[in-house]
């Protein structure tokens, strides 16, 4: 069963948004995003505040790009489209640019090099109905899938802004969204990265370059040490602004904090 009803769970995520949202963002400073555009949440575990949201960004909505594979995870896993984490996919003969996307993958596999193909077909297989319902039940940014049901969240009508994205992961690592917990599980293990001592470490890029709008990348995740979780969103806009660069400004302000790393 779900860990909470849809009702309750838009209730919760709506309320949570709203304090969020009354927190004042600071502008950054380019030690944060280097000269570019940006926003930079730290939540602690379990707060309704977050105790750190630097830029300009933070409240905007933009193409989540491939940090839309978390919940399209989820959805795959709560609708049976997906078995578990080790549920393949065969690749489809077309060979494109990153060499690792070019065979069959897992669920697990695919989201480690972030597989566009594998989560495109997913979610034709999920089709728009039950797509709609979840996303809308999450709720997860603007819930729109008009811009067709394979290429929506890659720069197309998809939005979400870093304040949704650290409730919607907030809400995921508490297993408070509306899928069940074995799905909420399955997700977080998949998102795990390698990190130095007893730290859990997860997280996922996006990188956005798509006609009509700017380059943009995330980091969005969360940190658990010395037995506390600390989420994060990163959000950069401007030249070469993609996944690793957000993936790679995070970290550093995640170690000045030490939160990551010794």
């Amino acid at each position: 069963m779900p860990a909470t009803t849809p009702l309750l769970g838009r209730l919760g995520a709506v309320l949570f948004f709203l304090l969020i949202a009354r927190a004042p963002a600071r502008a950054g400073t380019n030690d944060v995003f280097e000269g570019r555009e940006g926003c930079f949440i730290l939540q602690g575990g379990g707060a309704t505040r977050p105790f750190e949201r630097l830029g300009t960004l933070c409240a905007e909505r933009v193409s989540p790009c491939s940090t839309f594979k978390i919940p399209n995870s989820l959805i795959g896993l709560e609708t049976g489209v997906l078995a578990d984490e080790n549920a393949v996919l065969p690749w489809d003969g077309v060979k494109r640019s990153r060499t690792e996307w070019n065979r069959d993958h897992t669920l697990a596999s695919a989201i480690k090099v972030s597989t566009v193909w594998y989560y495109q077909e997913l979610a034709r297989r999920v089709g728009a109905e039950r797509m709609q319902k979840l996303l809308s039940a999450i709720p997860y940014g603007n819930a729109d899938i008009s811009g067709g049901i394979d290429t929506f969240w890659l720069g197309r009508s998809l939005r979400i802004s870093p304040d949704e994205q650290v409730t919607f992961l907030e809400r995921l690592r508490r297993s408070q969204l509306p899928f069940s917990e074995r799905s909420q599980r399955i997700v977080r293990d998949i998102l795990v990265q390698e990190s130095p001592g007893p730290i859990a470490y997860r997280g996922k890029t996006g990188s956005c370059g798509f006609d009509g709008e700017k380059d943009h990348g995330w980091w969005v995740g969360w940190v658990e040490k010395d037995g506390k979780a600390t989420v994060f969103a990163m959000l950069v806009r401007g030249r070469e602004a993609f996944g690793p660069l957000a993936r790679r400004l995070t970290e550093a302000q995640l170690r000045k904090r030490g939160l990551l790393g010794p």
